[in-house]
């Protein structure tokens, strides 16, 4: 694996837990594996590593579930957004790639943990596609949220303080 001398920034959803890291890896990769699976609540985790000693938290702290001897896996404790898969045997952080500000930057390179591949995962691009404004444009409850949206921008902020009921 080769270092990209690239700056990233990223954090959960309600904005309670944030990053950076001044290096990235290249090695942006879906994995499969049903431990995968479950942490990140779908049917892959995207994930690309940033170096350790190139990785900051630079808002809160991200909560800490170690789901094998080999690896823990960081999430907000806040708002439930997964942030990391880290194998404790390495010297690299491996960030979900959607918590990433930015996530169109790393495109995937490979695929792990096949074995535990959905068999519909080869057709996804092939289904039905909408988009936010054709099929439910009008709907009500889309712009209900769009206007009580609670999520964090997709920058860093000198304050947020995270909307509750």
């Amino acid at each position: 694996m080769k270092t990209i001398s690239i700056e990233v920034s990223g954090g959960c959803q309600c904005g309670a837990v944030r990053y950076h890291a001044t290096e990235m890896l290249d090695n942006a990769h879906l994995c499969h594996c049903r431990m995968c699976q479950k942490a990140v609540g779908n049917i892959f985790a995207a994930l690309v590593a940033a170096p350790d000693d190139k990785l900051k938290w630079t808002r809160g702290k991200p909560a800490i579930f170690k789901s094998s001897d080999h690896a823990e896996r960081g999430f907000c404790a806040d708002c439930g957004t997964p942030l990391f898969y880290n194998s404790l045997v390495h010297d690299r952080v491996n960030l979900t790639i959607g918590s990433l500000d930015h996530p169109e930057k790393f495109p995937p390179v490979m695929q792990m943990g096949t074995e535990s591949r959905v068999p519909w995962f080869a057709g996804i691009t092939e289904v039905e596609s909408y988009g936010e404004t054709t099929a439910y444009a009008g709907d009500q409850a889309v712009q209900s949220i769009k206007t009580s949206n609670w999520q964090h921008p997709d920058h860093d902020t000198i304050n947020w303080t995270p909307k509750t009921d």
